[in-house]
């Protein structure tokens, strides 16, 4: 018997988390230099096209039928997709999204100076190399979903993402930040967005999507898709007030920028957790996880470190933090039930993805530098990556 309600909701979901990458695309235009908006989105845009195909040629092979003892999955196993169901095609278009967006986000950290080709050769590379195997690792039968339970739980509570898309993006992105150097004029001071607008629209786009994200990772119409969704909303909420009013706790303005990035950073901590706590707990978890990422950011920028659009103090800490309250606060599982064995768990898993990742996409950088130089030369990062890159320019 088919489930219509469930293929529907997955049909919606997978449309919801698609949409993400433009809303990225809107939310990383804003926040960048007003002659390098187009460079900024064509990335997301062009993560969505490239991923999707490489999903489909080799990259679901990649991500299923693991095990401990593999980097990944067979990537000539389902070539073209082939030996799927007409539920498996669903299945594997939903984990595709959830590629795409991840790949989109690392380009936040190379924002206003990554040479476009350069960029695509990058994503291509790091998706198939680094992507699909965590997600193998996470999900697909892997080293961290076989970490070992004597009471047959998963070993690793990861209900959308919090390690495959928050912590591999945001490792990744720092890595990048640190070889590619800073910003033209990046000594002079943090720039400001140049559209505050386009970023409350793309956050807007980001926060309604990520319903799909998280409620659609219950693959079905059920009370944990409900959960799902009422603890993705509360965290975002109470991540983006407290955002915005610590930062007038701390003689700061309560800006539209602050509310946007807390909403964002409340988004991340909830994923891995969306499933598995109860309410109170989702509100707790976008409270500490504001809090901590906001620190992160001034920490960063004290180390001069030119994470454009702080990918790694967003996402990057958004996930750990919601992982490690994951392991914490799950129902019957979590440290607070007396268990330590899923928290301990959680963190051997966090540290091997960061150090992981964080190797790999360094490595990567040198490769794609060997083929075609990552950065634009200094005349065309003055000049604006929309002219150089795309020949064209945003009406003033």
């Amino acid at each position: 018997m088919v489930d219509s309600g469930a293929i529907s909701w997955g049909a919606i979901s997978m449309a919801l988390v698609l949409l993400m990458t433009p809303g990225l695309a809107f939310f990383y235009g804003g926040l960048v230099k007003a002659k390098s908006v187009v460079s900024m989105m064509m990335m997301s845009f062009g993560a969505l096209a490239l991923v999707s195909v490489l999903w489909v040629a080799y990259g679901y092979g990649m991500t299923v039928e693991s095990s401990p003892s593999q980097f990944s999955g067979d990537p000539f196993r389902h070539l073209g997709l082939a030996g799927l169901s007409d539920q498996d095609y669903l299945a594997s278009g939903f984990a595709a999204t959830f590629a795409i967006i991840t790949t989109a986000l690392i380009s936040g950290a190379v924002a206003d100076r990554a040479k476009f080709s350069s960029w695509m050769i990058f994503a291509g590379l790091w998706v198939t190399f680094v992507y699909f195997p965590v997600a193998s690792w996470v999900w697909g039968g892997g080293w961290i979903q076989n970490l070992g339970n004597a009471m047959g739980l998963p070993s690793v509570i990861d209900f959308a993402g919090g390690t495959v898309v928050e912590i591999n993006s945001g490792a990744a992105a720092l890595a990048l930040s640190l070889v590619l150097g800073k910003r033209f004029g990046f000594a002079k001071g943090i720039m400001q967005p140049h559209n505050v607008p386009l970023v409350l629209l793309g956050a807007g786009i980001l926060w309604f999507g990520w319903f799909g994200f998280n409620a659609g990772s219950a693959l079905g119409a059920n009370a944990d898709a409900v959960k799902a969704f009422a603890n993705t909303n509360l965290a975002s909420a109470t991540a983006m007030i407290t955002w915005v009013f610590y930062d007038r706790f701390q003689n700061r303005k309560m800006s539209a920028l602050g509310a946007c990035i807390g909403a964002i950073v409340g988004l991340v901590a909830i994923t891995p957790a969306a499933g598995f706590v109860s309410i109170s707990h989702s509100i707790f978890i976008g409270f500490l996880a504001s809090l901590i990422s906001n620190w992160a950011i001034r920490f960063q920028s004290r180390f001069a470190i030119d994470d454009t659009l702080d990918v790694f103090a967003s996402h990057g800490i958004g996930g750990l933090v919601g992982m490690v309250l994951t392991g914490v606060f799950a129902e019957e599982v979590g440290l607070i039930h007396g268990d330590a064995t899923i928290f301990v768990r959680h963190l051997i898993a966090l540290v091997g993805v960061v150090v992981g990742v964080f190797a790999l996409s360094y490595a990567l950088y040198f490769v794609v530098n060997r083929i075609i130089p990552l950065r634009v030369r200094t005349d065309q990062e003055q000049r604006g990556l929309d002219h150089s890159q795309h020949g064209e320019r945003l009406n003033s």
